[in-house]
């Protein structure tokens, strides 16, 4: 197939373009690019790309495509935060637009890259696909709109599917330091501490990097009937953990590195534990090949291989937040997040 991938040069669609391009798929990015040179380890790959703002996409941009995986967004609570906003019209209106570019330009299949974040405040219980939404934070929030208005263009000639991602982690080549494992691995590394914003005590599934791109592989590859205007929540189920237990396992694979809590550090609302079982039975071609024990020795082997820093792990180069004040300060965005100077493509996209 034909797929253009949105925000492919990204943590995720850094990882997961080759993989659909291993099974053999034709891809296009499209990106805005404000994450372009924080790079780490390998190069990111080099697809035929649109180099564009997601507010502004046309049909004709989607021209020839027969599937659209959307993992473009303001892609976490502190920078959706920022500006609240700028959040919804980004990661909500323009998400919306590019569906209905998309039915447009007749593309067949739009995967949508959600979240289990939108489940918000939810305590130990189990939550299938159909529990109710308790977002907190602009990020949550927008992914439920998404999801409202996305399901209604569903139709005979337009199918979406809705990926509510576990909290991701792993290496990339456009590495995240803000995402809880790579980052306690990251503070235990450099300092020595496995740090703790919180108590420890909120839920969190989690997924790897590249479980999450086969979890969006297999969905692509599945009969339209089995996955058309459908919600799964991607990951494991026996992968939900306490942040206290992540810490731990931390701990004891790191050498020389202690658990601490920060200073302020108390209970976090946002708590939530899934069940991914509808994802194991609809899809059996995701077949996940990582645990959270085995992502942590990765990470830290990779950061251990190149001798990473602190004053590196905690630079603009791995953080998304500080990125972005970088290239607000520095007058490269102005206040809507949108580039003052116009570029154009990357490459020919014909």
């Amino acid at each position: 197939m034909k797929v253009l991938v949105t925000g492919h040069n990204g943590y995720v669609g850094s990882v997961m373009v080759p993989m659909l391009q291993a099974a053999g798929h034709d891809v296009v990015g499209l990106d805005t690019y404000f994450f372009e040179g924080c790079t780490f380890g390998d190069a990111v790959p080099d697809i035929r790309a649109h180099r564009l703002d997601l507010r502004d996409v046309e049909p004709e941009h989607l021209a020839g495509s027969e599937a659209v995986i959307h993992l473009a967004a303001l892609s976490n609570d502190p920078l959706g935060n920022l500006h609240a906003a700028t959040t919804y019209a980004i990661n909500h209106g323009a998400s919306v637009r590019l569906a209905r570019a998309a039915k447009a330009a007749g593309v067949s299949r739009f995967l949508f890259a959600s979240s289990c974040s939108l489940y918000g405040v939810a305590g130990d219980g189990l939550l299938a696909e159909d529990a109710a939404f308790n977002p907190i934070t602009a990020y949550g929030e927008s992914k439920v709109r998404v999801e409202a208005d996305v399901a209604i263009l569903a139709d005979d000639g337009f199918s979406p599917t809705y990926m509510r991602n576990a909290t991701a982690y792993g290496v990339s080549p456009r590495l995240r330091a803000d995402l809880v494992i790579n980052n306690l691995v990251g503070y235990a590394i450099t300092t020595g501490k496995v740090q703790l914003q919180s108590d420890g005590t909120p839920w969190r599934p989690l997924v790897h990097v590249e479980d999450f791109s086969a979890a969006f592989i297999a969905a692509l590859h599945a009969p339209r009937d089995a996955v058309h205007n459908q919600a799964f929540n991607v990951g494991l189920t026996e992968e939900n953990y306490q942040v206290r237990d992540l810490a731990e396992m931390v701990e004891a694979v790191v050498p020389g590195s202690s658990v601490t809590y920060a200073a302020d550090a108390g209970p976090d609302p946002r708590s939530y534990r899934v069940d991914c079982s509808k994802l194991a039975t609809t899809l059996p071609e995701f077949r996940p090949q990582w645990t959270v024990s085995r992502g942590i020795e990765q990470v830290y082997e990779a950061f251990h291989r190149r001798r990473l820093t602190e004053d590196e792990f905690l630079s603009s180069r791995y953080l998304r937040i500080k990125r972005i004040r970088e290239l607000l300060q520095s007058g490269h965005l102005d206040e809507a997040l949108r580039w003052h100077t116009p570029v154009q493509s990357v490459q020919d996209v014909a």
